[in-house]
């Protein structure tokens, strides 16, 4: 089984090379940053001058794209090349209606789609271990199984077309609240003198202990702002789950506050740091 991959960004070229070292047939990939082909043919991939070259080549397509209008352009790109023998995945985080509008265009031509967004950062995409939430027909999720477990070790189906994207919408907004939170009540403490280190710590002992501030309180303490995981991305993330909350007529206040953070970051041109530089926002930065 033939595998292609097309968006080798921050996420995808990890991906695709993890792919490439554990598929025991050909990996064909491409990009518009033709440096990043060049690099992931150094580990092995046949590197593709365009997408439909991929499309043609592979059994398994899999993309990693930035937005829904991306996946929506790649996907009507590749239609004439797409039949019943071929399947689709799309591992990009996009708006869910937007991938299930995709998902009916796929399947119209005989194939197979699944939407498998993932989560974790760059860190995890290397070392194979994103976790990864997928939507797609009950018979396809055993047939993918394998091939994403190249890349992550937590792989859930959550429904059919667009479930998977519905999770990782929730995931991501849990994660920015949770954030605001760690970086509210921080600059808080620290008004009143509690060091960074002594708060996380203080913090491990009780019910307030969660994975964001033990994996990032050094980071916070040291300012580092180096990217794994980009503000623009998850301000992106808010922005769908703005719509959804509209979709669905569920009033999120706590989501559109934390939102409220991410859209000051990047109005003050700080889009391309990683998404804990939201820090700096809260702390005041910012302010006229």
């Amino acid at each position: 089984m033939k595998i292609g991959f097309i968006g080798l960004g921050i996420m995808g070229e990890s991906m695709c090379e993890n792919i490439v070292k554990k598929h025991d047939d050909k990996v064909y990939c491409s990009d518009l940053n033709k440096a990043q082909v060049a690099k992931l043919q150094g580990v092995g991939a046949i590197g593709c001058d365009n997408n439909i070259e991929v499309a043609k080549n592979a059994d398994v397509i899999i993309s990693m794209v930035p937005k829904s209008e991306h996946v929506k352009a790649l996907y009507t790109e590749l239609l004439p090349y797409i039949d019943s023998t071929k399947i689709c995945i799309d591992m990009s985080t996009i708006d869910p209606s937007v991938s299930q509008e995709v998902a009916k265009m796929i399947k119209a031509k005989g194939a197979q789609f699944a939407d498998a967004p993932v989560v974790k950062s760059k860190p995890a995409a290397i070392a194979g271990q994103l976790g990864i939430y997928v939507g797609c027909d009950e018979k396809l999720f055993p047939v993918i199984e394998p091939i994403l477990k190249y890349m992550g070790c937590n792989i859930i189906r959550m429904g059919n077309n667009g479930m998977g994207l519905v999770m990782k919408i929730c995931h991501n907004t849990l994660v920015a609240q949770i954030q605001n939170g760690v970086n509210e009540t921080i600059n808080l403490a620290k008004r009143y003198g509690v060091s960074i280190e002594d708060f996380a710590t203080a913090i491990s002992y009780g019910g307030g202990q969660n994975f964001y501030l033990d994996g990032q309180w050094k980071n916070l303490q040291n300012e580092n702002w180096t990217t794994a995981f980009s503000i623009e991305n998850m301000h992106k993330d808010l922005g769908i789950c703005a719509r959804m909350s509209e979709e669905s007529k569920f009033p999120m206040p706590g989501a559109a506050n934390a939102k409220a953070v991410y859209d000051k970051c990047m109005e003050n041109g700080i889009g391309k740091e990683d998404f804990r530089a939201t820090f700096k926002a809260v702390r005041g930065d910012f302010n006229d």
